[in-house]
């Protein structure tokens, strides 16, 4: 069973930088998509970023400006650089990767870790 492994979460004053990373614990082929996720306390789980694999990026309103996603397709990693960031940044945030293999997605998350900004 693939794990996705997450770190770099942490509390951090409005106004700092956290940078989230996340590894596959082997190799997955057929990556279509890598993202990061978050749900705050209450909330439906929300898109943060996501990266294509040709580096294609999207990014919710709330963070563009702010955040950078990145990836290494040879070392199926992810990473979110965060930015001056803000109380409303607060929440558990996910890694995904999207495998495509012959049309059918299979979605492989990490255990979540917790990003927390104070005030």
């Amino acid at each position: 069973q693939v794990q996705l492994v997450e770190s770099g979460g942490g509390l951090v004053q409005a106004g700092g930088s956290l940078r989230l990373s996340c590894a596959a614990s082997r190799r997955i082929f057929s990556i279509r998509s890598m993202g990061w996720y978050r749900q705050a306390p209450g909330k439906q789980r929300e898109l943060v970023a996501s990266i294509t694999s040709v580096g294609s990026t999207n990014y919710a309103d709330s963070v563009k400006g702010r955040f950078t996603i990145s990836r290494d397709n040879a070392k199926n990693t992810v990473a979110l650089q965060m930015n001056s960031l803000k109380p409303e940044d607060t929440a558990v945030y996910y890694c995904n990767f999207a495998q495509n293999t012959y049309s059918v997605i299979t979605n492989y998350w990490g255990q979540g870790t917790q990003v927390t900004v104070s005030s």
